[in-house]
C-alpha cells in the first residue's frame, strides 16, 4: 500500500512539473525546471552528522567537532556538484522512424553540453520506459535513441522524458521533466496471411488494356522522374550524362491494378482485418505491383513505390481515429 501510494505521488508531481512547461522540441535545463533532494544514503548521512554533532556537544571534543564540520562540508559541496552536473544540457527531440504495433518506438534525443565541462552518470527514461539509459559521460553533443513500447496503432507521444543525475558521491538526486513536443506513427501489427486469389480490379481497366505505366515489353520513352516512382525505372545511363533524373516508360500488357477493400474481408474485428491488409500491403510493395486500397469513404489510387507503401501504412493507422497533425 505504501509503495503504491508513493508511485501516485510521483506520478502527481510528474504531471505537476510538466503542465508548468510547454511542448517543445527543445529544452534547456535552468534553475526552474531542476529540482534536488536528498537520495537514501544521503538522508543517512545527514543523520550521522546529527549523530556526530550531539557527540561533539556532549563530550566537548575539538576532533569529533573537526570531523563533523568537515562532513558537513563535503554534504554542502555535494549539492552544487550534482546540480551543476544537469544545469545547462539542453536536451532537443529529433525525427523518429514510424514502427509496427508491438515493436519499440525509437526516439533519438541530442544532448548539448558546454565545452567546458564534462557531464557524467546521466539517466535518461520517458514517461512509458520502466528502465533509465544511463550514460556514463556527455561531452559537448551526444545522441541517444530512447525505446517506448508502441502498443497500438496511430500516434504515439512518448510524454515526459526525465532527465536525472546522482553524481559524483550519490548523496543527492537532481532531476527534471521535459515535455517533449514529438510523435512517431504506429501502423498496425501486420498478419502473414496470404494474398487472396482474386482482387477486385479498376474501375475501367480490362484484362486487354494498354497503359503507359512501368511495364516489362516495349520501350515507351522517358519521363521526368517523381517522388513514388520504383527505382528500377530509373534511366541512369542518361544520369551519368548529366541529362538529370529520368524514368524509363513501357507499353505493353498490363494486368488491372490491385484493390485492396477492407470491406471485402467480411464481418472480421476491425484491427485484424487492418492487420491483414497491411501485411498485404507489404506483400505487394515487396513485389513492387501497382495496388490501391478502400477504407471506407477513404480511396487510396493504385500506384507503387516507397511512396505508395508509406502512403497506404499510414491511411491504415489512423483509419477510424481522430488525426492529429
Amino acid at each position: 500500500m505504501a509503495t503504491e501510494q508513493l508511485q501516485g505521488a510521483r506520478r502527481r508531481i510528474r504531471r505537476w512539473m510538466l503542465s508548468r512547461q510547454q511542448p517543445a522540441r527543445s529544452h534547456r535545463l535552468t534553475q526552474n525546471r531542476i529540482f534536488i533532494l536528498p537520495t537514501r544514503a544521503g538522508s543517512v548521512y545527514l543523520l550521522l552528522l546529527v549523530l556526530l554533532l550531539v557527540m561533539a556537544i556532549n563530550y566537548e571534543n575539538n576532533l569529533i567537532y573537526a570531523l563533523t564540520f568537515l562532513l558537513l562540508g563535503v554534504f554542502m559541496s555535494a549539492i552544487f556538484h550534482t546540480y551543476s552536473n544537469l544545469a545547462g544540457i539542453e536536451v532537443e527531440v529529433q525525427d523518429a522512424q514510424p514502427c509496427f504495433a508491438g515493436e519499440q518506438a525509437g526516439f533519438e534525443i541530442e544532448l548539448k553540453g558546454s565545452a567546458r565541462r564534462t557531464r557524467e552518470q546521466l539517466q535518461l527514461q520517458l514517461a512509458a520506459q520502466t528502465l533509465p539509459r544511463i550514460l556514463d559521460v556527455v561531452q559537448t553533443r551526444q545522441r541517444v535513441q530512447l525505446d517506448c513500447p508502441a502498443a497500438q496503432r496511430g500516434w504515439l507521444r512518448p510524454g515526459g522524458l526525465r532527465l536525472q543525475t546522482t553524481f559524483p558521491l550519490g548523496l543527492f538526486r537532481a532531476w527534471a521533466w521535459l515535455n517533449l513536443d514529438a510523435k512517431v506513427l504506429v501502423y498496425p501489427a501486420p498478419l502473414d496471411v496470404p494474398l487472396p486469389s482474386a482482387l477486385q480490379p479498376a474501375t475501367g481497366q480490362g484484362q486487354d488494356s494498354l497503359s503507359r505505366r512501368a511495364g516489362e515489353d516495349d520501350f515507351g520513352g522517358l519521363t521526368r522522374f517523381e517522388p513514388g516512382m520504383s527505382p528500377r525505372q530509373v534511366d541512369w545511363k542518361s544520369y551519368a550524362r548529366g541529362r538529370g533524373l529520368h524514368a524509363k516508360q513501357f507499353e505493353g500488357h498490363q494486368d488491372p491494378d490491385l484493390w485492396l477493400d477492407l470491406d471485402m474481408l467480411g464481418g472480421e474485428a476491425l484491427e485484424r482485418r487492418l492487420s491483414k491488409l497491411t501485411g498485404w500491403v507489404l506483400e505487394l510493395s515487396r513485389r513492387d505491383v501497382r495496388y490501391g486500397i478502400k477504407l471506407g469513404s477513404f480511396v487510396l489510387p493504385p500506384a507503387s513505390g516507397e511512396g505508395q507503401r508509406t502512403r497506404a501504412l499510414s491511411a491504415l493507422a489512423l483509419y477510424g481515429l481522430e488525426v492529429t497533425e
